[in-house]
């Protein structure tokens, strides 16, 4: 007998159709799987066959074809195990054909017929829902992930017996409602803080410009300065997720894995912070089975590189496409896999080995070491790093400041002891700035300033005369590429939009152009 169910394959943080179809016919008592499959999905043919004799279903003595199609795209996983018993079960007469109507399947299947949870549901569910699917059995384990996505009923299966009880009509199984405060993706509470840190106000001004237009940050400075602590603070500025960029965050972590138990969605601005020692393959993403990298990961939040030169070079040279194109694009002999990179880069460094340069009071390397060092990091690389800014070490009346303590030579007046502003308060000068973007670009592909094309600059960063002539003095003085005066402009435009002007003027020209000239002091 021959009965036909359906599933579904990630493929990047998109998924497709598969149809598993089944047929049970006399002949020789082989268990045969067919359809262009990975090593993972051959081996279900023992794991599914085990899984219902202890769930109670004998295999009759008959040849049993499984094919999953479209042949033209291999199937790699686990998650195809339920499906596949789910059509025998068919094929057999446990169930009606009737009871599948307009459900898909997903689910890897344990020994002894229980569920077992698996990645990408999510995508999976949504791509169910596009294809007018109105159901989808899921692991119970994965139930509010899939429930995320409204107009489709997910259910949660915890072993093969409950689901055949609930396909035939003999056990209850009701879908899964997440109530509405779930499916908002309000912010969860940080434990650090903008206020935490005394002083480095031009540093935190950059970081705000950054946050604001989604800007790429260097950070150079000596150790101890408070580098690692700004850029972890930086998550704590960003504005809220909107629904449809949470779920798109919760896609890519769906795909590689990284929701937990339970979980429904991402609720905070990621942020990564790998080690200098990472490898090619786990930034980028890519691997056997492709599957996102710790740039994708950073999609809508911010990727932090600290000890910048340390990296391998090769690694590094990696970004330049992403930080270009906002996606990273892996090619594959079975296909080419894209992942969205929409991200902002943060990146930390000491000018030298020793980290004191230009201190030569402190500093011990030579000139040739210094620049061997700075060296490590290409000029095309800078290029597409918008804003740097050093962050020297914190004075130290800023730092008895924080202390609370005041002594007789030097009081500290209340104001000044408050002079340190929160991230809320920060954070509500960035939205504001958002805001006057999404405005600005509802009818753009575009959200933020840093994706601003040189075509859009004529356009939303027009200057006056003024301007033109400072923009001019700027781009001979420090010998500019094309694409550092367009980064200059999306800055000032960034720039603008925080203090709430339509137009960019000489100040934001100027402030912009400062943050070009890290580039000329340690790099010429």
């Amino acid at each position: 007998m021959f009965s036909k169910v359906f599933s579904g394959a990630v493929h990047g943080i998109e998924s497709r159709i598969v149809t598993v179809e089944a047929d049970i016919s006399d002949g020789l008592p082989v268990f045969d799987l067919v359809g262009y499959l990975g090593s993972e999905v051959r081996e279900a043919r023992e794991r599914v066959r085990i899984s219902l004799k202890n769930s109670g279903y004998r295999l009759p003595a008959k040849r049993i074809t499984i094919n999953l199609s479209p042949a033209d795209m291999r199937k790699e996983g686990t998650a195809f195990d339920l499906p596949i018993a789910v059509s025998v079960l068919v094929s057999l007469g446990f169930l009606t054909e009737e009871s599948l109507e307009s459900t898909l399947f997903i689910g890897e299947l344990s020994l002894n017929g229980e569920i077992k949870k698996v990645n990408g549901v999510l995508p999976i569910v949504y791509m169910a829902y596009e294809q007018g699917f109105k159901r989808c059995v899921v692991p119970a384990c994965n139930v509010r992930e899939g429930a995320v996505v409204q107009g489709i009923e997910v259910y949660g299966a915890d072993s093969l017996t409950q689901l055949a009880g609930y396909l035939n009509g003999t056990l209850p199984m009701e879908p899964c409602i997440l109530r509405q405060e779930e499916l908002a993706p309000e912010k969860e509470p940080y434990e650090v803080d903008f206020s935490d840190i005394s002083g480095q106000k031009l540093a935190k001004r950059a970081i705000e410009i950054a946050a604001c237009g989604m800007h790429n940050i260097l950070l150079i400075g000596p150790p101890g300065s408070g580098k690692t602590m700004l850029a972890r603070r930086i998550p704590t500025i960003l504005p809220e997720l909107s629904f449809e960029e949470s779920l798109e965050i919760s896609k890519i972590y769906s795909v590689s894995g990284l929701l937990n138990n339970n979980q429904s969605l991402i609720r905070n601005r990621p942020f990564r912070s790998p080690h200098h020692t990472i490898t090619t393959t786990a930034l980028t993403g890519g691997g056997r089975f492709p599957m996102p990298g710790e740039i994708s990961l950073s999609h809508l939040g911010v990727l932090f590189l600290d000890e910048f030169p340390e990296f391998n070079r090769g690694t590094i040279e990696i970004l330049r496409q992403p930080l270009e194109e906002n996606e990273i694009t892996i090619t594959r002999l079975n296909g080419t896999y894209r992942y969205p990179a929409n991200l902002m880069l943060c990146a930390a460094m000491n000018p030298c080995n020793c980290g004191y340069y230009p201190d030569r009071n402190k500093c011990t390397c030579s000139l040739s070491q210094v620049k061997h060092y700075l060296g490590k990091i290409s000029r095309p690389l800078l290029d597409r790093i918008d804003i740097s800014i050093e962050v020297p070490q914190t004075d130290f009346k800023e730092l008895n400041k924080s202390a609370g303590s005041v002594n007789t030579v030097d009081k500290i007046s209340a104001d000044e002891t408050s002079a340190d502003e929160t991230s809320a308060e920060i954070r509500e000068r960035i939205k504001k700035g958002r805001q006057m973007q999404k405005s600005r670009y509802q009818k753009e592909n575009i959200q933020f300033n840093s994706q601003i094309t040189p075509k859009m600059l004529s356009v939303y960063c027009r200057l006056g005369k003024e301007e033109e002539r400072i923009m001019e003095e700027a781009y001979k003085r420090l010998n500019l590429s094309a694409r550092a005066y367009h980064r200059i402009l999306k800055v000032a435009r960034t720039i603008a939009d925080l203090e709430g002007a339509e137009v960019v003027n000489v100040n934001h020209l100027s402030e912009a152009i400062c943050y070009r000239s890290m580039d000329k002091k340690y790099w010429e």
